[in-house]
């Protein structure tokens, strides 16, 4: 009898910023938590509103990477966390990081954007969503950027009615979001606080005293009132309000306008909603699938922008539906000066396909296509069996370097990573020995 799969535990930090057109500051380690010797994070997620989308910007973005996502793999990469997916509406993004050991159980199912500007056409608000599965587990992230001012109350609120409608996809298998294990939802809110003067919020913000204002913040009235926006949940606002600062100061607005101060800049989560067990119906079992959020904070120090970041930082403790990846990849240690021979072996259930591929990375990759070289799986094939490959990948171009590298196996059906080797070195030349005859000989 196979023995249960033990629980895994994950640390996800998630980010939501405003950011005004701004470029990335030149330190970004608190916003990432960097410099906590308490905190082993597994994955980030990181969703940013308003970013440079003028034409000039955009089509450098379309050609190159934006500098905002060269900038996150810049830092994180270092410590071994690729970039897994990406998704991008105009001045909206989204990206998740992962370290590299968890690609093989991150499948990434789609990536969706809802635009609802201009009729529900122009995408400078709406919302971007990543679905992906998590060990097995069904997880949707979204950020969101919904319309401003106080007055657009029910606006805000029906757009994020079509943005939830909106993320369904029809045909793949997908269940619906709301039968997902995990959502995740962030962005710009534009949630208002009412009723309240200008003078009040202020004295209420010098004061501390943000319970005066949770009761008149209109997204706290919303959930109150609606069953289904009641399901997700939020952290204690415990920071000031994130909106709205003189850009380079610490000061809420002082312009003509002087807008009052407001938790635009929310972080939401919602876990699959669990039966009632009825008279006649059998008590489900306990979910394996646990979320607890361990900070909930604004990081004040950035003024860039009029917006401060806040960040959640969660454990997801799982019991993994999926505990052995598809493909397990292995370097066969038999080398020559130009070749590289790898064994790979496949899960009976795992279905390849001729657009399959595996790539050499050195270890500090920053993202899929950060390969040194790949070999079509079927292009170098060497033999193979029902469940043993082997394939060749030409390493003449790599010269010798103390640099670590990883295989990664990339499924085209899949579109994911679906199997990784353990780091290892490269050096052509030190494999070589004379004979004595001088032709050079590999050697294990």
């Amino acid at each position: 009898m196979a023995a249960e799969p033990r629980g895994r535990k994950l640390s996800i930090h998630v980010i939501t910023w405003n950011v005004a057109s701004a470029a990335p500051p030149l330190d970004l380690d608190d916003l990432l938590q960097l410099n906590n010797q308490n905190l082993n994070l597994d994955m980030y997620v990181i969703g940013l509103q308003e970013m440079n989308c003028g034409i000039m910007s955009l089509l450098s973005d379309t050609a190159f990477e934006d500098p905002w996502s060269s900038f996150f793999m810049d830092v994180l990469s270092p410590l071994s966390f690729v970039k897994v997916s990406s998704v991008r509406m105009q001045g909206l993004l989204l990206l998740v990081f992962a370290k590299y050991q968890h690609l093989p159980f991150i499948q990434i199912l789609s990536t969706k954007s809802t635009p609802t500007g201009l009729f529900g056409y122009w995408g400078n608000k709406g919302g971007v969503n990543i679905c992906l599965k998590l060990y097995g587990y069904y997880v949707s992230i979204i950020n969101c950027h919904l319309p401003p001012h106080m007055a657009n109350n029910v606006q805000r609120l029906e757009h994020f009615d079509r943005i939830l409608e909106m993320q369904n996809i029809e045909g793949h298998g997908i269940p619906n979001i709301l039968d997902h294990d995990l959502i995740l939802w962030f962005g710009d809110m534009n949630f208002r606080i009412e009723d309240l003067g200008l003078h009040c919020v202020r004295e209420a913000i010098k004061n501390r005293c943000y319970c005066d204002l949770w009761q008149k913040d209109q997204l706290s009235i919303a959930k109150r009132r609606d069953p289904l926006l009641r399901e997700f949940q939020e952290g204690p606002l415990l920071f000031p309000p994130t909106y709205k600062f003189d850009k380079n100061s610490d000061n809420y607005d002082t312009s003509e306008k002087k807008r009052k101060p407001a938790w635009t800049d929310r972080i939401l989560w919602r876990l699959k909603r669990q039966p009632p067990a009825g008279s006649h119906t059998p008590r489900l079992p306990a979910s394996d699938f646990y979320l607890s959020l361990k900070s909930y904070i604004s990081h004040m120090m950035y003024t860039v922008s009029d917006h401060k970041p806040v960040t959640g930082t969660f454990d997801v403790e799982l019991k993994p539906l999926v505990c052995v990846p598809l493909i397990t990849l292995v370097p066969e240690g038999l080398w020559t000066t130009e070749d590289m021979l790898v064994n790979y072996f496949l899960t009976p259930d795992f279905i390849s396909s001729s657009w399959d591929w595996i790539g050499l990375y050195k270890v500090g990759f920053r993202h899929i296509n950060d390969y040194v070289c790949y070999v079509w799986v079927t292009d170098n094939e060497v033999s193979f069996s029902d469940e043993l490959n082997q394939v060749y990948i030409n390493i003449s171009d790599i010269r010798e370097t103390e640099d670590r590298f990883l295989l990664c196996y990339y499924s085209n059906n899949l579109r994911s990573v679906v199997g990784i080797s353990n780091p290892f070195e490269i050096q052509p030349h030190a494999f070589l020995e004379k004979d004595p005859l001088g032709e050079a000989q590999p050697q294990i």
